[in-house]
């Protein structure tokens, strides 16, 4: 409020002066007399305060000109002028608006009109880090495949968009199936961005489908080191990726590397039953069979598993039935209810011919949980035990019908897996594959049980070498010629 009237008081104070100033040179006596070219002006104080105002008016609007003249010139030569300024501005204004224009257009699919709104926006712009790079995917979108590429080439010359260049000519390759230079992509990408989650998945991945197992390794600790991956998940991914190696140096008969291999998987993730299995074989090759030994067995506390089974017989592989029942209780006495455990010991007194003994110790698990293996076992123990043909083919008609039980599933797409491996071979998922039942048996061809009488009809195979453990469904044949 104070502020405001000493405002007002000072606004009346300068008109007052003003107005004073102004009266007193209008009274003001004398004036000025200009003479030029033979005229003669005289002006009064007031006028000449005027014609001098004016005058300075004059001035100001002359060298205004001129001013706009030498920018007009500048700007003929090409130096930048304000001139210049404003074309320039006005360019920029346009270029942005045609490049926002493509961006919509390529998001709501109009490729084509995408692809002339990032060119107009190139040439308005002239800055190929935003204009060259909606320019290649626009082409990609459009399926000009050459421009795209092309596009990508030219961006591969700054710092900047280097890393978008590489991952745009990977995605690329990838979509033309070339693995090989999509791996080499890959790789460099993964050398400008380390860090970057997606180019560390798809490193992995490819570099697993090439069977670079130690490359996958590498890729797979980077992830670590950037908090990516939980340590647990690190470790057992890692087990799974050293087993793979453990299981190409094995095929390149390298043994001693294979075993040493083998060993560091099932140390880093005891639970992983391939890799337990390999140990132990890799053990029972140095001659350990004491930790061959154990290491089936504290992987078999995890999970009871075929393989496992094979392996632990494998470490006397030439002993005789009864012995080898004898041995193996001890591995049957860790997880004696398993439904694995159940299978295991049937199988082994059935190859001892004690059919009542393998009665019992499936117990009900055939009614309970009818399997292919295990109605395969009641059949053999009914023929051991002397039951009718007709009583064995319709145990044995069962079996066929009947679903397979545990099998490696992938938890990702739920294929089933003849054999475990590290990638899923219908999805491509790591580490998806599980020892479970698929959520759905396969079905079974219609009429199958009743060709039993013509299976029966067929002659016998040729006797095959015994197996006490199998790692697969029992063979029908030799456990009926076992209890005959």
């Amino acid at each position: 409020m104070v502020w405001s009237l000493i405002k007002a008081f000072l606004f009346v104070l300068v008109i007052a002066g003003l107005t004073l100033a102004a009266g007193l040179l209008a009274d003001t006596s004398g004036g000025i007399r200009i003479e030029a070219a033979g005229w003669e002006f005289t002006l009064g104080p007031l006028q000449a305060l005027i014609a001098g105002l004016v005058l300075m008016a004059l001035v100001w609007l002359v060298f205004k000109v001129l001013g706009l003249v030498l920018a007009a010139l500048r700007f003929l030569n090409g130096d930048e002028t304000a001139i210049s300024r404003y074309f320039d501005r006005n360019r920029e204004r346009k270029g942005y608006r045609a490049l926002s224009e493509g961006l919509m257009a390529l998001a709501s699919g109009e490729h084509r009109l995408a692809m002339n709104r990032a060119q107009a926006a190139e040439k308005l712009l002239g800055k190929p880090e935003l204009t060259t790079l909606l320019v290649a995917q626009a082409a990609e979108a459009a399926g000009d495949k050459a421009r795209a590429t092309e596009a990508y080439k030219a961006l591969l010359a700054d710092d900047k968009t280097r890393f978008v260049a590489v991952r745009g000519l990977l995605m690329q390759r990838l979509a033309e199936g070339d693995t090989e230079t999509a791996l080499k992509l890959a790789e460099k990408a993964f050398e400008l961005r380390p860090k970057h989650a997606e180019t560390q998945d798809l490193l992995l991945k490819l570099q697993s489908d090439a069977g670079d197992w130690s490359g996958a390794r590498a890729t797979l600790g980077a992830k670590l080191k950037t908090g990516a991956l939980p340590k647990d998940v690190y470790r057992r991914r890692d087990a799974v990726l050293a087993l793979q190696e453990a299981a190409t140096v094995m095929n390149e008969s390298s043994t001693i590397e294979a075993r040493e291999a083998a060993i560091e998987a099932n140390r880093r993730s005891p639970d992983l039953i391939p890799a337990a299995a390999m140990a132990a074989r890799g053990y029972i090759e140095k001659g350990d069979k004491k930790n061959a030994a154990r290491v089936v067995k504290k992987a078999w506390e995890v999970l009871p598993h075929p393989d496992l089974a094979a392996a632990f017989a494998e470490i006397e592989p030439d002993e005789a039935p009864p012995d080898r029942l004898k041995r193996f209780k001890t591995l049957l006495a860790v997880q004696p209810d398993a439904d694995e455990t159940r299978l295991l010991h049937g199988e082994l007194l059935v190859a001892a011919e004690d059919f009542p003994g393998a009665r019992r110790a499936l117990g009900d698990l055939a009614d309970r949980h009818p399997t292919q293996r295990a109605l395969a076992l009641m059949a053999a123990i009914a023929r051991g035990e002397g039951a009718d043909d007709a009583v064995v083919r319709e145990l044995i008609g069962r079996a066929l019908a009947a679903p397979r039980g545990r099998q490696w599933c992938c938890d990702k797409c739920q294929a089933v897996q003849s054999s475990w491996h590290p990638v899923c071979d219908n999805c491509g998922g790591f580490d998806t594959l599980s020892w479970r039942e698929p959520p759905k048996a396969a079905p079974v061809p219609a009429g199958l049980a009743d060709l039993m009488p013509l299976l029966e009809a067929m002659p016998k195979p040729a006797p095959v070498v015994e197996r006490p453990v199998e790692a697969e469904i029992v063979d029908l044949d030799e456990i009926a010629r076992r209890g005959a």
